[in-house]
């Protein structure tokens, strides 16, 4: 197959293009490098400078017969959307529609698209979430990427074109880029390997569903098979506070790192984690590396970069 991967410099967009590579497809990319790295690119990927929002993107369109479009492309932090709700939406929701809009008018056959499940459903009524827990996102991040799920749906019943969402949990691992929430695993290393002391928000009692990118990049590889429209979440449907994250990746880095509590980010999430079941029942997909396994292999990472 001939897939367009957005974001493919990206953290996780990056890791799936290997993947997809790795399984003997063409691979087209598409990033604008503002937070993906050239260095993160695939040496057999076609790469195309370019921001989604960018008119030049359907000449990507018309000079490769697309497949399959994987969108990862996205302003991504939390607390940008939040002090800039403008620019996320013109990021998330006007250049997601100007990919879909290029998909369709090429008639591309399936759309896999990279939402989010730790800030979609917002404080959650039951833990894990599964995918019928209601969405009331939080943060204009969390809206955009629910707006973007609406729009493949109207896509579907007014065009019939077929997707899958992806609601991810917090993904972490090597190439994640140390900035913004999510990239909390990210901060604490480098600051750990540079000698800095990482700082935990408010009590630190907040938690996350820490899920490694090898995972979720499964996922993106058995979407390409899957018939149909899916929404599903990739995670652990395991809890981890701060504190505990913190811990223990000082054990693997810098034992001697004091725990240092600063203030507590307003509005911050409380609790956040989701099921996989419904993954597990339809792709036998389930995640295989432990939190342990997985700060290992991401402290290693940081400690070549260093």
């Amino acid at each position: 197959m001939k897939i367009l991967v957005t974001g493919g410099a990206g953290f996780i967009g990056s890791h799936i293009v290997d993947a997809y590579v790795g399984g003997g497809h063409t691979v087209v990319v598409v990033d604008d490098l503002s937070s993906g790295r050239r260095e993160n690119l695939h040496p057999k990927a076609l790469f195309y400078q370019l921001d989604i929002r960018d008119s030049g993107l359907e000449k990507v369109f018309k000079e490769h017969a697309i497949d399959v479009v994987n969108h990862h492309a996205a302003q991504m932090d939390v607390r940008r959307s939040v002090d800039d709700p403008q620019f996320d939406a013109g990021v998330n929701v006007i250049g997601g529609l100007n990919v879909l809009e290029s998909a369709r008018k090429h008639g591309v056959a399936k759309f896999i698209f990279s939402s989010t499940g730790g800030a979609i459903y917002g404080e959650q009524d039951y833990f894990p979430a599964d995918e019928e827990h209601p969405t009331r996102p939080l943060s204009p991040y969390g809206i955009s990427k629910l707006s973007t799920e609406h729009y493949l749906f109207f896509y579907r019943e007014t065009y019939g074109k077929q997707y899958t969402i992806l609601r991810y949990a917090n993904v972490y691992g090597p190439r994640q880029n140390p900035h913004g929430e999510a990239g909390v695993v990210a901060i604490f290393a480098a600051k750990m390997l540079k000698g800095e002391q990482p700082l935990i928000n408010g009590d630190g009692t907040q938690t996350r569903d820490y899920t490694y990118v090898a995972d979720v990049v499964r996922a993106n590889v058995l979407a390409l098979q899957a018939d149909g429209s899916h929404t599903f979440n990739v995670g652990t449907g395991v809890e981890t506070d701060v504190n505990v994250l913190f811990r223990s990746l000082a054990r693997i880095l810098s034992p001697s790192t004091p725990e240092t509590h600063g203030p507590a980010k307003p509005g911050e999430q409380k609790r956040s984690v989701i099921s996989f079941k419904n993954i597990q029942r339809a792709w036998g997909w389930s995640p295989t590396v432990t939190l342990e396994e997985g700060l290992q292999l991401t402290a290693e990472y940081f400690r070549k970069q260093q």
